[in-house]
């Protein structure tokens, strides 16, 4: 079974198809963390080591053992109050003011099927048969205080889930000042960490280094997950390269704020740790009331980086997605945004459409500027209602004549926010995060919605059901664009929830919303790529990756999110040229390619200002992704080399058993008289045979992933060249 638990030993053993996690309730009732790594068995209790250190490392107050100090000892759950001076995953503060807490095992559980977390996304299961459960039980006696940690465990995924619940079972109120879900102690290791930073329009960039003595961390404070970092993290050996190596990953499901640390202790040893952030983070629990901690996926490899981000990959993919469209293909569309902006009317929508009907596109997406008083972004926002003046027909109209073309009809929202220039906020300026008696900070001149009302939510859903009601929409981009400064709600005094208690509104809406339209297709969107992360693929099975849509800028940002997250909930598009962000020019069959290493492709550009020779180029771009969208959404993805080190930038997509590979590679690195670059391609059949469709060639598998395969000499700047293989049978 997954789970074991040894009765005689208190050993408790977490077991998927090639790893092994194991922890272990000491005497004393604490539980020990001793080992995540290749699978195994036995009593992994040898690792951990006891002695004299110092009398500067305290103990429990009943353990009468110098050898014996949390604050070096490897732990499941560490918390603030032990004896144990890094950093903890919980901290609490009692009726009286006081830090500190001591939470010993009082039990377990085991269940089959994974756990749920009310009002929280989190790693499901279809068949109660294909994982288990575990509920550890601790409790603090004197506050009354309960924690349960939550461990899922999916076998054939080959991933760990955590997640935990706090509850205040005494007879005081009891505040929570921090709280992280999962943790991992390595006794010793030259290790590395590898976060992912950026900003707006250049998200996600790999950095790594090494993890020296001190505490490293990332996060956000900015009411959302983030552009500027990803709450994604990898651990791994100094050594360790995309195919070999020890890594461990922490991803976690969560869409607010968050923060992720590493930190090398006086002996040598590194805690790893993820959760919330403590940013505006201090919540209140009252006798009864309970806290729940967002999920966190684990996952290790000792084959290398690029084994953990298919572990993670095929984990979001077929267990964080969910409903209508998780495994079905997505429609290649046009969005209007970079077309048109504001500047568009039912009859120029039309031409637009029109022309991307002609051109083999599938879904019409009607972006900014559709509703209200919307001629620019500084007001109506709030006010869902139809702009049919400038529509020149009404919204039912407009989507059953995109339909009568052969097209879906998609539109764009940002429900979360308000403009000061509109109707809902006159009527209710209280319902906007600000706080009294302070002029409000400004973002994109917006204001926030306070979602930690269910007045405020439940306004929005009937908004919202008011549009989809009156059309055939078939998909919405859900935007989000800027950050929450002035985190005050009118409707509580303890203002440490509202950050919180807003990321749990956000999710009702969205809950709300999918469970009322199941066969509508969300995608999210914040600036881009600002909520970028498995909490929302639990809702949005697709999200907008990054604002930017330049092809060389799209490598970099597409590499870095590829190491967390699947391809086929990245949003890429073909954009025009010079590119309206950065002024670049690249070639629309790199640009193209660059777009198709995605799972929602498509185009953001007027098709009716392009020469006609492009028309039949997209045609055939749109024919090729077809033939291709399977294996790039369910390949394994392996990452040949780096376009932010390499002079090509090279990926490969390998169905799991073999039989069909694509290898992409885009040139960014040109010398008069160059070298052949050679491009090593990886996962497939050895010994077998692969025909490579374009060309007919059959190349032996066994060189192909030695030598590698050439591009062409002399070649141009951001030249690209994607090459489809099929095994050869017999």
């Amino acid at each position: 079974m997954p789970i074991d638990f040894n009765s005689a030993t208190k050993l408790i053993t977490l077991t998927t198809d090639t790893t092994t996690y194991q922890m272990k309730v000491d005497p004393y009732g604490y539980l020990i963390h001793l080992y995540y790594g290749a699978r195994t068995s036995g009593d992994m209790s040898y690792l951990v080591t006891y002695a004299d250190r110092s009398g500067m490392c305290g103990c429990p107050y009943d353990v009468h053992d110098r050898t014996y100090s949390l604050d070096v000892l490897p732990q499941e759950f560490p918390f603030q109050g032990s004896g144990d001076m890094r950093s903890p995953l919980l901290v609490v503060r009692d009726a009286e003011g006081a830090f500190g807490c001591d939470l010993r095992y009082v039990g377990h559980t085991i269940s089959n099927g994974m756990f749920s977390l009310p009002g929280l996304p989190a790693v499901y299961s279809e068949e109660d048969d294909e994982a288990q459960s575990l509920s550890v039980q601790l409790r603090d006696e004197r506050l009354g205080l309960e924690v349960e940690l939550l461990y899922g465990v999916l076998p054939h995924f080959d991933v760990i889930t955590r997640a935990l619940i706090v509850t205040n079972a005494g007879n005081a109120s009891v505040t929570v000042e921090r709280l992280q879900s999962a943790c991992l102690d390595f006794v010793h290791g030259d290790l590395d960490v590898m976060t992912f930073n950026g900003r707006h329009a250049m998200e996600r960039r790999p950095d790594r280094h090494r993890i020296g003595h001190g505490s490293f961390s990332v996060g956000s404070r900015r009411g959302m997950s983030s552009n500027q970092y990803s709450p994604f993290m990898i651990v791994c050996d100094h050594a360790a390269t995309e195919f070999n190596g020890r890594a461990w990953a922490m991803n976690y499901v969560y869409s607010g704020g968050f923060e992720a640390e590493v930190e090398r202790d006086q002996y040598n040893q590194v805690r790893v740790q993820m959760g919330l952030s403590d940013d505006r983070f201090s919540y209140p629990l009252n006798p009864g009331e309970r806290l729940v901690a967002p999920e966190v996926i684990m996952a290790y490899s000792h084959e290398g980086i690029g084994r953990i981000s298919n572990i993670m990959h095929r984990c979001i993919r077929k267990r964080v997605c969910r409903g209508y469209w998780r495994d079905r293909r997505r429609p290649v569309l046009v969005n209007s945004w970079e077309a048109m902006h504001f500047n568009f009317n039912g009859d120029s929508l039309l031409d637009l459409a029109k022309t991307a009907a002609d051109l083999g596109i599938e879904l019409f997406v009607m972006d900014d500027g559709w509703f209200a008083e919307r001629d620019n972004d500084i007001c109506s926002l709030g006010d869902w209602r139809v702009n049919e003046k400038k529509l020149g027909r009404s919204l039912a109209e407009l989507a059953d004549q995109i339909n009568d073309l052969g097209l879906k009809f998609g539109i764009w929202v940002e429900p979360e926010m308000i403009s000061e220039d509109s109707d809902l906020y006159r009527a209710h300026p209280d319902w906007v995060l600000a706080l009294p008696g302070k002029a409000p900070t400004l973002g994109r001149d917006q204001l926030v919605l306070d979602l930690s009302r269910a007045d405020v939510r439940d306004n929005l859903f009937e908004q919202l059901c008011g549009i989809l009601d009156q059309a055939h929409i078939e998909y919405v981009k859900w935007d989000y664009n800027r950050c929450i400064t002035d985190a005050y709600s009118r409707t509580t005094t303890d203002q440490g929830k509202v950050l919180y208690d807003y990321m749990i509104g956000v999710y009702d809406l969205l809950e709300r919303l999918i469970k009322r339209y199941p066969k509508v297709l969300f995608e999210g969107c914040s600036a881009g790529g600002g909520r970028y992360d498995a909490g929302m693929m639990y809702y949005t099975p697709q999200i907008w990756t990054s604002d930017n849509t330049d092809a060389d800028n799209r490598l970099t940002i597409q590499y870095g999110s590829s190491f967390g997250f699947p391809l086929s909930v990245m949003g890429a598009h073909v954009s025009a040229c010079p590119n309206e962000i950065n002024n670049r020019t690249v070639p629309l069959t790199t640009r193209g390619h660059v777009a198709m290493a995605g799972g929602s492709f498509g185009y953001e550009l007027d098709l009716n200002e392009l020469p006609g020779r492009a028309f039949d180029h997209i045609r055939r771009q749109i024919s090729l992704y077809h033939e291709i969208e399977n294996i790039v959404c369910e390949g394994e993805l392996y990452r040949l080399s780096s376009p932010m080190d390499d002079d090509v930038c090279a990926w490969e997509n390998v169905l799991e058993d073999g039989s069909e590979a694509i290898m992409t590679a885009v040139v960014l690195k040109v010398e008069g008289y160059a070298q052949a670059n050679y491009v090593t391609l990886r996962g497939l059949t050895p010994g077998a045979n692969y025909r490579e469709l374009t060309t007919g060639v059959v190349y032996p598998a066994n060189a192909l992933m030695d030598m590698g395969m050439p591009l062409p000499v002399n070649t141009e700047m951001y030249a690209s060249y994607l090459y489809r293989f099929e095994r050869v049978e017999g």
